[in-house]
């Protein structure tokens, strides 16, 4: 009985990863999606107009969602209609990236794929291992230390 839960279990992995594979193919095809050498991929949603990007130990007053490409939210601050306060280094590695490349303004989707979200382990019974994700977020306000604009990205 182990192995057979066992091989549903490996199989039930190895399903959500070829789907995540594939909606992150698709959406790199998407016109305004840009993809970086990481992997990451993101669609600036609005421009912002601030002069400065965040360290990576910067506190960050940002709104999000999270969802599976399914579109299953497991996580708003929008909803809660309070925005979040962290830094990109208490974060996944995509919003570590993302949001040291963002400025005070910037509304993005993100693509993220597994291995820079939840990886293997999944989080809390509602990423299920192996996820890709797609997240909105919008960084409201850089609250310490800041870099000067980067050119255009």
């Amino acid at each position: 009985m182990r192995v057979v839960l066992g091989l549903v279990l490996a199989w039930a992995v190895a399903a959500t990863d070829e789907k995540g594979t594939a909606f992150l193919k698709a959406k790199e095809e998407e016109e305004g999606v840009i993809k970086l050498p990481s992997g990451l991929l993101y669609k600036v949603l609005k421009k912002g107009t601030g002069e400065f990007h965040p360290t990576k130990a910067t506190s960050c007053e940002c709104h999000y969602s999270g969802a599976l490409i399914d579109g299953t939210e497991f996580d708003s601050s929008f909803k809660r209609g309070k925005p979040t306060t962290f830094k990109p280094n208490q974060v996944i590695a995509g919003w570590t990236e993302a949001m040291q490349l963002m400025v005070e303004g910037d509304k993005w989707e993100m693509y993220i794929p597994s291995e820079l979200a939840y990886g293997t382990r999944g989080a809390g019974g509602r990423i299920p291992p192996n996820a890709a994700l797609v997240f909105q977020m919008e960084l409201i306000k850089i609250l310490g230390d800041k870099i000067p604009r980067k050119s255009e990205l």
